[in-house]
């Protein structure tokens, strides 16, 4: 008999999982049943250790449902994906719905157990706390991927209610997941500062308040641009609208705001920035750090105090198993490129300090530092990875020319068979002479400091009616900037310049700071502006007239640029790129690699389809809007 996925049984670790080692390899290796289990205190923690890998991260088995590939280049699946361009169809299974719910099982069964648990409650707080954090965690994805789901709060059986039960609405979830939040900052999460180095990349208290931030943001902005679009009725489509009340947007941006100045203001964490050492390079060795040979500065994972919470890899335990620097999945478009502001913190279309396209350097001169540490510039020398690839591993006591190989280093983009725009991306990529390829194994970053200033300078914009003091942005923002190398973004700097906003800016600065982090899609849809961003060509390197139509690859003597190897021809004219005129449009000339006719994104598209399987096992679920 098939059952209903909210059902999926699970059985957890017997044995304890206490350190460093153990809580890296937490896939179970020894079962016992649910009902012998959970008697001691070492059993909750072994449990609780359990949902770490339930989180997306290198080696998640839902890696696959990372579906970012969006307006502005690949995120972490690396391919284009049709969610992202409106083509996608109603499917009968789907991992993104059957996992989450199999999680939530495991989480509501621990909590069920810490009810009956014999010994003190303060022995199983922290346990408990998790269990809750990531009970909310998997709630928020499926929120953000569905909207309105069945709300979940006991480990089932085949008898109980809940198998047949509606779709709740999405108010009804979100106020749930901050039900589930508030429990675990209050229930004992300890404070970062207090976790031991072996047990360091479990949830703290400031973790918890992180994470909510970001829920009160995204739910925030979603009910002031959204609103109930894409709701239904909830009788005969959809989930509908129990719960709504317009007046929480603005008090869910108050508490992101308030939560995101109380870890600013704890100082517990600090933004990577080790220029002096590591030079215009710092903000790529942030995404890479592993032992003291995986950078010239001799850094290590330890020496990261961004990263709130992240999702631990290690070279003997759990190995990243991805080939990230292999494939370089985290590329940027043409628009992602020109939306990269230059030093003075103008953009391209403003500064006297961008040198254009014309030369295929020009565009990389006096830009913002996360391009230029992150996007592969031509003709510039980079140290491959392992003992041979790419012509091996950094040794950073050496120059290229004299490494001991003959091997020519230099970046030289390949524009002949159309299977790349002509740039090649760096974040997530490896440049240690002791990882091969599916060894890499830095950390993954769920949340970090980076995206907490960009919360409160957000939350603190939209509260205001898009208006933010330089006292604020100062305060947020501009260390962000600082960091890249970028002016300070000011109300004067952007006063002589009709078409930019400080809300653009900020949005500007989010997509800049985070990209290729899983974010953007979720970004553009609660801003209510995807169809708007999503409809144009995606477009890469600027060809016709410039330098790429006749060079010639210093490798071979060949072209580098073969029209033949295109499915489609340049824009003919620049293209407008975004609902925000502060983007500038691609220019006339740049390689097409999806057309904007093959890209159909609508309202509809901003929930996904319930899985056909799931309605037919309980007809009570209502198929989201256009599906």
């Amino acid at each position: 008999m098939k059952s209903n996925n909210i059902i999926v049984g699970v059985l957890l670790a017997a044995t304890s999982l206490t350190g460093c080692t153990d809580f890296l390899n937490q896939d179970p290796q020894d079962f016992v049943s649910e009902a012998v289990y959970f008697k001691t205190a070492a059993q909750f923690t072994a449990g609780a250790n359990n949902f770490y890998n339930k989180a997306i991260s290198w080696s998640s088995q839902d890696n696959s449902q990372i579906y970012d590939w969006m307006d502005y280049g690949t995120d972490i699946s690396g391919f284009q994906n049709d969610y992202g361009r409106g083509i996608a169809q109603s499917v009968t299974a789907d991992i993104s719905w059957r996992n989450p719910y199999k999680y939530i099982r495991e989480n509501n069964l621990l909590i069920e157990k810490a009810a009956e648990y014999t010994g003190a409650q303060s022995e199983i707080a922290t346990p408990l706390a998790t269990a809750y954090f990531f009970r909310a965690w998997q709630e928020f994805f499926l929120l953000k991927r569905f909207g309105g789901v069945p709300i979940v709060t006991r480990s089932l059986d085949v008898t109980y209610e809940e198998l047949n039960a509606p779709r709740n609405s999405r108010y009804e979830v979100f106020a749930q997941i901050l039900a589930d939040l508030n429990k675990a900052i209050a229930t004992g999460l300890p404070a970062e500062s207090s976790i031991a180095v072996a047990d360091k990349g479990h949830i703290s208290l400031e973790a918890a308040k992180a994470f909510k931030a970001r829920v009160l943001l995204y739910e925030g902005t979603w009910e002031k641009y959204v609103v109930n679009k894409t709701d239904g009725n909830g009788t005969s489509i959809g989930a509908g609208t129990v719960g709504y009340s317009a007046a929480n947007s603005a008090l869910y941006l108050a508490e992101a705001k308030s939560l995101a100045k109380e870890i600013i203001d704890g100082t517990t964490f600090q933004l990577f920035d080790h220029r002096d050492k590591l030079g215009n390079d710092n903000y790529f060795y942030l995404f890479n750090l592993e032992d003291a040979s995986s950078n010239p500065g001799g850094y290590t994972k330890a020496d990261n105090k961004e990263f709130i919470f992240y999702s631990v890899y290690d070279y003997t335990n759990r190995k990243g198993n991805a080939n990230l620097t292999h494939t370089k999945p985290i590329s940027p478009s043409r628009k992602m490129m020109d939306m990269y502001l230059c030093t003075d913190g103008l953009p391209i279309q403003y500064s006297p300090l961008f040198k254009g396209y014309q030369n295929m350097t020009d565009e990389f001169d006096n830009r913002d530092l996360r391009l230029t540490a992150t996007v592969k510039r031509p003709l510039k020398q980079y140290w491959g990875w392992g003992l041979a690839t790419d012509g091996g591993g950094a040794q950073y006591a050496k120059s290229f020319e004299n490494s001991g190989l003959t091997f020519d280093y230099r970046f030289v983009p390949d524009l002949r068979t159309g299977g790349t725009n002509g740039y090649v991306g760096r974040k997530f990529t490896t440049e240690s002479k002791n990882r091969e390829t599916t060894q890499e194994s830095f950390n993954y970053p769920q949340i970090r400091l980076a995206e907490i200033y960009l919360i409160y300078a957000e939350a603190t914009c939209e509260l205001n009616g898009g208006t933010i003091t330089d006292g604020d942005l100062d305060y947020s923002i501009n260390k962000v900037r600082a960091r890249a190398g970028v002016s300070s973004l000011t109300n004067a700097l952007i006063a002589p310049y009709s078409d930019l906003t400080l809300l653009g800016e900020i949005r500007r600065e989010r997509a800049l700071e985070l990209f290729g982090e899983g974010q953007r899609f979720d970004d553009l849809k609660r801003w209510g502006i995807a169809e708007a961003e999503l409809n144009h060509s995606v477009c890469g390197v600027v060809v016709i007239d410039m330098e790429y139509a006749t060079a010639l690859s210093p490798l071979d003597n060949k072209a580098i640029y073969l029209a033949s190897g295109y499915k489609y021809q340049p824009l003919a004219v620049d293209e407008v790129v975004s609902s925000y005129a502060g983007i500038v449009p691609s220019k006339k000339g740049a390689l097409v690699t999806d057309n904007k006719e093959s890209r159909q994104f609508a309202i509809d598209d901003y929930l996904s389809p319930i899985p056909t399987d799931e309605i037919n096992l309980n007809p009570n679920l209502k198929q989201n809007a256009g599906w």
